[in-house]
């Protein structure tokens, strides 16, 4: 088992440095200072952004603009950014907009490790528009099976809902409610699918964002059938694979998560897990984190 040592804290006295925290996934950015101030942007994955277009975005955005040059310290935790070379695409970006900050660029996965560190070995997941785990015992994590992306993995995340939902309207499978649902108010055809989905950029965004229609579709039932198996799936195959994983905490961050917590708690009692904490975004519990480390 291969353990990914991480960088808990940056060296720096509170009352004199500006520090910037972000938590970025496929989806969205949120941004958050040690005054608390809120800043959120398009999310920002190496695999499908380059420097030139991170940092267009980054000027495109008044707020965090007019405040760029306050800060010492820009620490960004990002999907995608788990290599060196992927992450210098975010830092180049970075340091072209916050000029005068010290830049660090982490994997999504060490986010999530922090904010739901509960004091002893954790298991931390992110189901969100993706998913994928890790074991935290709050000094490095390890990390048994990969997460594969939306075409190969991602079980239970936003784009594994949105295939499963879209692949059932193309094959006539859908309860009748969730598709006139998704052909009257999301305008689906098969024509503007095969788009979105071979041509267009984003493609795990675009799926993702069918996620809600598992929270306005009348069929209940099936729906919930729906959510249980992908849950279900997402713990056989990023849970269930760490030995000993009934003897940790299992906690998740992400919207899907949140928004289906009693059925992730039902999944993990089937499995004899015990949850730890489920909350829908990280970032207040991830600048705690680096506040408290500055302070040990």
């Amino acid at each position: 088992m291969q353990f990914l040592f991480l960088v808990q804290s940056i060296n720096f006295r509170k009352n004199q440095t500006m520090l910037l925290v972000a938590d970025s996934g496929s989806t969205k950015t949120n941004w958050i200072s040690v005054n608390k101030d809120r800043f959120e942007t398009i999310g920002f994955n190496p695999f499908f952004h380059s420097t030139e277009s991170i940092l267009a975005e980054l000027k495109n955005n008044e707020a965090l603009s007019a405040v760029a040059g306050t800060f010492t310290h820009v620490v960004f935790y990002g999907s995608g950014c788990s290599s060196a070379d992927r992450n210098q695409v975010v830092a180049d970006a970075l340091k072209a907009f916050f000029i005068d900050a010290e830049i660090f660029v982490g994997h999504d996965m060490e986010a999530s490790a922090f904010a739901t560190y509960v004091g002893r070995p954790t298991i931390s997941c992110i189901i969100g528009t993706g998913s994928n785990s890790c074991l935290f015992d709050g000094n490095a994590y390890s990390e048994v099976v990969p997460a594969l992306g939306y075409v190969l993995g991602d079980e239970g995340s936003g784009s594994y809902f949105g295939k499963k939902l879209l692949t059932s309207f193309l094959y006539h499978q859908l309860p009748k409610a969730t598709e006139k649902l998704l052909v009257e108010k999301y305008k689906v055809t098969k024509e503007n699918i095969f788009l979105a989905v071979y041509k267009e950029p984003h493609a795990n965004v675009y799926l993702a964002s069918f996620a809600r229609v598992l929270s306005e579709s009348p069929d209940t039932e099936y729906i919930q059938q729906l959510v249980y198996e992908g849950i279900n799936e997402f713990f056989k195959q990023h849970v269930c694979c760490y030995p000993n994983y009934q003897s940790y905490p299992v906690s998740f961050v992400g919207s899907i998560a949140h928004h289906f917590a009693d059925t992730v708690r039902q999944v993990a009692q089937s499995h004899g897990c015990e949850i730890g904490v489920i909350i829908q975004q990280p970032i207040e519990r991830l600048l705690e984190w680096h506040l408290q480390s500055s302070r040990s």
